[in-house]
């Protein structure tokens, strides 16, 4: 299933997609200066593509591999194009693997 790309997002979708709190959105906004993302006139925040793949970077180095923050803020200042390729290669077998799971459900 491929993600529709828009042009922002608003943290309640970001926090939606990553399965974590708000809050956790805006904490990690305060500790990664790779997030910038735009306040409109409420003040609400708008999240670009780029954010959005920051943030999936993040969750992968902290969540999922175990990071600590400053673990995942050294190996982000790193080499930035590997992680995003590992984490495409990551995305997709996740994918794969579902498919798999719900076709030998469906055997």
């Amino acid at each position: 299933m491929k993600e529709h790309k828009k042009l922002f997002y608003q943290i309640g979708e970001i926090a939606n997609k990553l399965n974590v709190n708000v809050s956790l959105i805006r904490f990690w906004e305060k500790e990664f200066d790779v997030l910038k993302p735009k306040k409109n006139k409420k003040g609400n925040r708008l999240f670009t593509q780029k954010d959005y793949d920051n943030l999936k970077i993040i969750y992968h180095l902290v969540k999922e591999r175990g990071f600590t923050l400053n673990g995942a803020k050294r190996k982000l200042k790193e080499n930035k194009e590997d992680k995003t390729d590992s984490l495409s290669i990551v995305s997709h077998l996740k994918e794969i693997r579902k498919f798999l799971v719900e076709l030998k459900e469906q055997l």
